[in-house]
């Protein structure tokens, strides 16, 4: 398999933009390519960066209504009637909001062709990651789900086991329902409890359908305050253990950053680097289980300045195959580029935050919050993959 990595960008993706001060300003994707490219990550020969074109309705109508579709076409036209969860302070209807809407959507699914052509072994969206959008519903700030989409497009390729990765602090709960009944479809999501965030599921028990897909779903739900160690001592606890059983063709990740501990809509405490090194587990299982064939998406993050650009490019060069050095300086253009914006916030002066990555591996002998979340999640998940909940080598 080629070691070709394809990132997916056109500045018409800044097209999706809720307006006024809504925190999903794509700000914070203009900045995030900004950033790699004074950085130089985007500059490797292997790396390649492709435009996209908006899905049409033969792939939108894998997963949303039509019905749904006419809904979100009227909807600028009448901002106030067209329901289906538009026109809402979450989701407020603008001027070319399907078009934009299926431009991201294109993008994953092109991310998922080149993958599944084997044009490139990894490909990034960073526009991408809607994870919350349903069949015939917006939702938490997600029109259309790109990641349902494109994974209802490999499936039509052939593809019989993919896994839907999400490291979104919000739990990636339109694309559970979307393949809640599809043994073919693992979702895996480790977020903050559901207790406390929108959109208030999630739990550890919501493990697929029972007659259809029996753990076809694995939710993780973290404790408030959960930081770097905690959260990567979750995750090794219970990520890798199910991906590898279930052995899937290609992994798909949902990227969100709204983790951070900055984030103005959450109450997780990871770093930059917790981040920076969420995203080389992703890889490395990507690589052990499935041949390296890696879907990144992007998804929440709502830190504009101070998180999204430093974590996603991050990304951009974990998946190009050279790393940014966490110590690394920002380049005074960007942190000029930032001020001229009139953004109000400081910018960063380097790629890390100084956060404490290591951890100690779950075992269960010890009694924390973060613990208990983990062994919640294993005693429901586990047995369904054959894997012991007490066993820490499981």
């Amino acid at each position: 398999m080629s070691d070709a990595v394809t990132v997916v960008w056109d500045d018409a993706l800044l097209g999706y933009t809720m307006g006024g001060d809504h925190p999903m300003h794509p700000v914070r994707l203009d900045l995030t390519m900004r950033l790699a490219e004074s950085l130089g990550v985007l500059e490797p020969a292997r790396i390649q960066v492709v435009q996209p074109e908006p899905a049409g309705p033969d792939l939108l109508t894998l997963v949303h209504d039509p019905a749904y579709l006419e809904a979100v076409r009227r909807a600028p036209d009448d901002p106030y009637g067209a329901g289906h969860g538009l026109g809402t302070p979450d989701n407020p209807v603008f001027p070319g909001m399907y078009e934009a809407a299926a431009l991201i959507t294109g993008g994953s699914v092109l991310a998922a062709e080149q993958v599944s052509s084997g044009r490139a072994q990894h490909a990034v969206n960073i526009a991408g990651g809607l994870h919350h959008a349903m069949r015939d519903q917006a939702s938490g700030f997600c029109v259309f789900n790109d990641a349902a989409v494109a994974i209802a497009w490999l499936l039509g390729q052939g593809w019989e086991r993919i896994a839907y990765v999400d490291l979104d602090v919000h739990h990636g709960d339109g694309v559970q329902a979307a393949f809640y009944d599809d043994p073919r479809v693992l979702t895996v999501s480790i977020h903050q409890t559901p207790l406390t965030i929108f959109p208030g599921t999630g739990f550890p028990e919501e493990t697929g359908d029972p007659e259809k897909a029996l753990g076809s779903a694995v939710n993780l739900a973290l404790p408030n305050g959960t930081d770097d160690s905690g959260w990567l001592r979750a995750f090794t606890a219970v990520v890798p253990s199910v991906i590898r059983a279930f052995q899937p063709q290609i992994l798909i990740t949902q990227c969100g950053c709204d983790a951070h501990h900055e984030d103005p809509l959450a109450d997780l405490g990871l770093t930059v680097d917790g981040q920076r090194a969420s995203y080389r587990a992703v890889h490395d299982l990507a690589h052990e289980v499935c041949e390296g064939r890696w879907i990144a998406l992007g998804g929440g993050g709502y830190g504009l300045v101070r998180c999204v650009p430093r974590a996603w490019t991050h990304l951009l060069a974990e998946a190009g195959g050279d790393r940014v050095a966490p110590d690394t300086e920002i380049p005074q253009s960007w942190q000029d580029d930032v001020r001229r914006r009139g953004l109000r916030t400081p910018p960063p002066g380097s790629m890390t935050e100084g956060g404490y990555v290591g951890f100690h591996r779950w075992d269960p002998f010890t009694e924390n919050r973060v613990d208990r979340a983990v062994l919640r999640t294993r005693t429901a998940s586990f047995p369904l993959f054959g894997l012991d909940p007490d066993d820490p080598r499981d």
